[in-house]
């Protein structure tokens, strides 16, 4: 009686198992968001095909779209976005829409009064340079980069991040590590080594003064504009000044990942080993981060659907840099993060969310400002994990 009920519950629980779904493979997961994708990004971009000074940002509460001007730090990401989708479909109306929203920013090319001309130039100019080759457009990204490198003071050894203002003197934000990419296109397109300098001269003071030995960053360093030495350490969007600000990590991983494959210098292949174990050791089980590593409500701390996309993105291209454990573990966590924001929890549905992908981001919770909500650049790093995993992962595994 007894090896019957064994062999009758072995029977059933075999037969729930058959009856579970499979998991869609990662090539046909991201074969069909990038499809939908393409079919969301067209309808954002023809919504404001016929306003050349304004590009999407975000919606209010009534899901109306909000917009920015170029002068807007997120002003690149859908230009940006539309050239991924373009790379990715082969599509020309896509063509067509992302060289409308680029050519939109052009006048930020003399725009000295911001350090985010990497997000707002790379991202819409540097992506389209490079798939279609228009020398006009490389005229722009190297005047633009110019403008970018006046912000760089040789006594503190930063480009300045936000101007000064009556809280810091020269303020310097972890995100600014983002702009470094930039620079050293410039140093290898000019032959100009001093944007080079500048790269390695920031990423250095960052690494010495942003960084705790965990592995975690603040988010803003102020220093003083006389000794060069630091002033104050600071958050602006985290919980508060010692805690690890979400998508600050973020940005912090991403940007050292880029300065290892930049220079293949080793402390900085260590500097973005060293944040990346902060960040996996500090995931919940989804992967998308809580808005801040040190959130007070943890479980219940809203999650940052942009920082999951960045992350994710920076892990696919580490995976290629480090030893085979630890590439494993960044490209299961890049595997969920991706599964998780394609999911219906994070993924809207099409004629939902102003038509942009991915719900749930923060811009900045203490400000009140953009929370829970979909922002340009959530989905701009998402496009970019995609395009990542399908042709840095599949397109070698085949």
């Amino acid at each position: 009686m007894n090896r019957l009920f064994v062999l009758l519950f072995i029977a059933v629980a075999a037969a729930a198992v058959s009856c579970r779904p499979k998991q869609e493979s990662m090539d046909t997961l991201i074969a069909d968001r990038l499809d939908r994708a393409v079919d969301r990004y067209e309808l954002l971009a023809a919504s404001l095909a016929d306003q050349p000074d304004k590009l999407p940002r975000t919606i209010d509460a009534d899901g109306k779209l909000l917009t920015t001007s170029s002068e807007g730090w997120v002003s690149g990401f859908v230009p940006g976005s539309l050239w991924y989708l373009y790379l990715y479909s082969e599509n020309p109306l896509l063509l067509e829409y992302a060289k409308n929203y680029t050519v939109r920013l052009e006048k930020e090319k003399y725009n000295r009064g911001t350090h985010d001309l990497g997000f707002m130039l790379y991202c819409s100019y540097g992506n389209g340079y490079r798939l279609t080759g228009d020398t006009a457009w490389r005229s722009v990204l190297l005047t633009g980069a110019e403008s970018l490198a006046s912000r760089f003071n040789p006594t503190i050894g930063c480009i300045q991040s936000w101007n000064t203002n009556k809280k810091w003197q020269f303020p310097v934000i972890v995100d600014n590590m983002m702009n470094l990419e930039y620079l050293f296109w410039a140093a290898r397109e000019s032959g100009h080594s001093r944007y080079r300098d500048i790269c390695l001269s920031h990423a250095d003071a960052t690494i010495a003064n942003h960084f705790r030995p965990d592995g975690s960053s603040y988010h803003v360093v102020s220093y003083d504009t006389i000794t060069g030495q630091v002033e104050k350490k600071n958050t602006a969007q985290g919980f508060s000044d010692e805690s690890a600000w979400g998508r600050g990590q973020a940005w912090g991983l991403y940007g050292f990942t880029v300065m290892y494959r930049e220079t293949q210098e080793p402390k900085y292949l260590e500097q973005a080993k060293s944040i990346a174990r902060f960040i996996l050791n500090g995931l919940p089980a989804d992967k998308i981060p809580y808005w801040d590593f040190n959130a007070p409500d943890i479980p219940d701390a809203k999650r940052d659907a942009s920082a999951g996309a960045i992350i994710a993105s920076a892990l696919i291209e580490l995976s290629g840099y480090v030893d085979e454990a630890l590439a494993k573990t960044c490209l299961e966590t890049a595997e969920t993060q991706i599964r998780t924001l394609s999911s219906p929890e994070y993924f809207a549905e099409k004629g939902t969310n102003g038509n942009f992908l991915l719900k749930h981001s923060i811009g900045s919770l203490p400000g009140n400002s953009e929370v829970d909500v979909p922002l340009t650049y959530a989905d701009y790093y998402y496009i970019e994990a995609l395009l990542r995993y399908k042709f840095l992962i599949l397109s070698v595994s085949k």
